[in-house]
């Protein structure tokens, strides 16, 4: 199966995700954070650094709850500001 080639729009909010998500994670180790939401290191850089634009639901439903956000909070965050 093919994948449809991502808009501007989704790498733009895979790269807010990222950013949002460092944010949280602060002064933890990407490797603590990582094992605690049950993925691997390399996986959540990819996320981090947005060169995975569009993780699965529940790899963000775990990395929220590790990081103590809601994923209605974290929705939010990601939408970009109408102007």
């Amino acid at each position: 199966m093919v994948r449809t080639p991502l808009t501007p729009e989704e790498h733009e909010r895979g790269e807010r995700l990222g950013r949002l998500l460092r944010a949280a994670r602060g002064e933890r180790t990407m490797t603590e954070v990582a094992a605690e939401a049950g993925i691997s290191a390399e996986t959540l850089r990819k996320i981090e650094t947005g060169r995975a634009p569009t993780p699965a639901f529940f790899t963000v439903a775990a990395l929220a709850g590790v990081l103590g956000l809601s994923m209605d909070e974290l929705a939010g965050m990601c939408v970009p500001a109408v102007a």
